[in-house]
């Protein structure tokens, strides 16, 4: 089979240099390893710096990011989408097929880090390298398989080679593995022993400890027992009993994965909770203590960014994913004249301005129902706006070719540099006046007395809606302002605070400890309450509503509250499709949804036929593609319902 056709390890970005801890890691450009590499401490570490490099071909890829989110309760396709994202959201513009989901980037990129991590697994293990630098291979191993079993089902645990062996031979031919196969045998003993031989403070900064290895152990624990108690009837494929070969049930692994989750709380290690969610996502803090793996990028090198830095098309390991969700709010123009309305081109520039903008191109947008129910509360609660961009601002000031002091927004007033331009407002307040020439045709409207334009946030439409900040690019200096520049931001994949929603899921499910579910989510809903700056008004805002916040949580919670938590702290970051399969919960969640159909009209709702099949994402066409065999093979091997 083609595509795990692998006779040598090929990596992209290879040897790391040990000299010290750096941001990221420091990468030479390798074309090729060969086997016998891997039995020497420097082939060791080269590979895994592969591994790590791996992450940026998967996390911030724009496609992949789509086909985690669109479809969801968080995110429906924009108003440039084309036909991936139509067909995503499951609404009647297509279905997810094996030509067209974008689960594809997954399967191809987890299969080639799987067989890297087997070559040095077996090489360095055969030459006797330090068993913590064997976990680190171990680690991402079991992590790729955790992925892709929950995504596609059972797969091949053989990729030509034997089971969980390098593969040095082509083979066309492939047989999948059970789910329970899979977890047993491929996640769980690998992960086990990661945690057992991985370091509690990282190798090189943002590389896999003991506590990482936890939190992947304990959500693969978490969703093996849901898929074991399969509450809703979601079938499976390859067809088996839901019965563990050892005999346990899902109550066991329940209580297996708050075990290992509250002893990441206990045994933090390096890792430590933000003390406002402001903190988590702020560019200039990029790389925190509560982000746990990440995927680098960097503004100062094209190669170790394997971005471009400085213009258009990058590469395919760019962080292009903000751009699919940021509306062209830049259309909003300004006038010169305080009497006529004169538009220019002059209020927003881009990338220069900072993390509130980006490359816009609408492939997706925001349900209303993410403002008037996942974030209703958007004063105490500080998640609402440190995920979105509420606010756009002047900020014709960069451009050097401009010295006006203001210019002229809605009603014909003044608007200075850094004054908003662009307002969400938290709903419909009557009186709203929408005139496409006046605003150049961006939907938004005005007010009698503002100069902003504004758009009510439960009137949004497919092509006007709040960004996502939590995600938005930042550059380091004030001179660049090319907006089809990707993100230099590490995309952040795992963080400190989801060991204590695992914890609180299996709680809820029925484990026991020291910590209840309520406490558990508390801790997290207290922090949420905590304010130290407001990104829509640009101002410090020094508050402290974590008793409020923490009162309100209910005395007891279900997995339906651990869910809509879930959403508000980690909004649009590819979580989600993830959550809603593991818990059985897509349909309930995101069956139907809200948008306008242009911003101030009344919202339509959007039905999407949501099947039990489609809990399992099909085998991508081009793995079908490469392997011998007739038709009733390969339709044998694809999950039923996309043959």
């Amino acid at each position: 089979m083609q595509r795990f056709n692998k006779t040598i390890l090929v990596a992209f970005l290879g040897l790391l240099l040990t000299a010290g801890c750096n941001d990221i890691l420091e990468e030479t450009t390798r074309e090729r390893f060969e086997p016998g590499f891997f039995k020497t401490e420097e082939g060791v570490v080269g590979g895994l710096t592969g591994l790590y490099a791996n992450l940026r071909r998967v996390y911030g890829q724009p496609y992949y990011y789509n086909a985690t989110e669109t479809g969801t309760d968080e995110y429906t396709y924009g108003s440039q989408a084309d036909g991936n994202f139509q067909a995503a959201d499951l609404s009647g513009l297509g279905i997810p097929d094996a030509q067209n989901s974008r689960f594809d980037v997954l399967w191809n990129e987890s299969y080639s880090a799987i067989n890297s991590a087997s070559a040095i697994i077996a090489n360095g293990t055969e030459a006797a390298m330090p068993d913590e630098l064997i976990a680190e291979a171990r680690f991402f191993r079991a992590y790729g398989y955790a992925l892709l079993v929950q995504t596609f089902g059972g797969v091949p645990l053989d990729l030509g080679g034997g089971e969980l062996e390098f593969n040095t031979a082509p083979s066309l031919k492939s047989v999948r593995n059970t789910v329970p196969e899979v977890y047993t045998r491929g996640v769980f003993p690998d992960l086990e022993q990661a945690v057992e031989d991985l370091p509690d403070n990282p190798r090189v900064i943002g590389g896999v400890t003991k506590n990482v290895a936890r939190l992947i152990l304990s959500k693969a624990y978490l969703t093996y027992a849901w898929w074991l108690e399969n509450p809703n009837n979601i079938p499976t494929y390859p067809e088996t009993d839901r019965t563990d070969p050892d005999g346990m049930s899902a109550t066991q692994y329940y209580q297996l994965a708050y075990d290992v989750a509250t002893a990441g709380i206990d045994n933090p290690g390096p890792y430590s909770l933000q003390p406002t969610y402001y903190d988590v996502n702020l560019a200039q803090n990029d790389r925190n203590s509560e982000i746990m793996l990440w995927a680098d990028h960097t503004e100062y090198s094209a190669k170790y960014n394997e971005g471009n830095v400085t213009g258009w098309n990058g590469g395919d390991a760019q962080n292009q994913s903000v751009w699919m969700v940021t509306c062209y709010f830049h259309i909003t123009k300004a006038s010169s004249d305080p009497a006529t309305w004169s538009p220019v081109d002059a209020f927003f520039r881009t990338v220069q301005a900072g993390q509130a903008y980006s490359r816009q191109w609408s492939r997706m947008a925001p349900s209303i129902g993410v403002f008037t129910n996942t974030f209703a509360d958007k004063t105490t609660d500080s998640r609402f706006d440190g995920t979105f961009t509420s606010v756009y601002r002047a900020t014709w000031n960069y451009n050097t070719s401009r010295t006006e002091t203001e210019l002229y927004g809605a009603n014909f007033l003044p608007i200075a540099p850094n004054e908003p331009v662009l307002s969400f407002i938290p709903s419909d307040p009557g009186g709203i006046l929408y005139d496409d020439t006046y605003n150049d045709g961006t939907e938004a409207g005005y007010l009698p007395g503002r100069a902003d334009f504004v758009v009510p946030i439960d009137k949004i439409s497919r092509g006007v809606f709040p960004g996502l900040w939590k995600l938005g690019p930042y550059r380091q200096g004030k001179d660049y302002n090319d907006d089809k520049v990707s993100s230099s931001r590490p995309y952040n994949i795992l963080k400190f605070s989801e060991l204590y929603f695992v914890a609180a899921e299996a709680a809820v499910k029925g484990a026991s400890g020291i910590y209840t579910a309520r406490q558990l989510i508390n801790v997290i809903r207290g922090r949420a309450g905590m304010w130290r700056y407001d990104v829509s008004q640009d101002m410090e805002r020094i508050e402290d509503n974590s008793a409020a916040m923490q009162a309100a949580t209910p005395a007891t919670i279900d997995i339906n509250y651990i869910l809509d938590e879930r959403s508000r702290e980690y909004f649009g970051e590819g979580y989600r499709w993830f959550d809603l399969a593991r818990t059985q919960k897509w349909e309930e969640y995101a069956g139907t949804y809200q948008i306008s159909p242009t911003v101030g009209d009344t919202p339509a709702t959007v039905n999407r036929e949501i099947e039990p099949y489609m809990y399992l994402r099909p085998i991508p066409q081009g793995q079908l593609d490469r392997m011998d065999g007739d038709e009733a093979y390969k339709d044998n091997y694809q999950n039923p319902g996309y043959e």
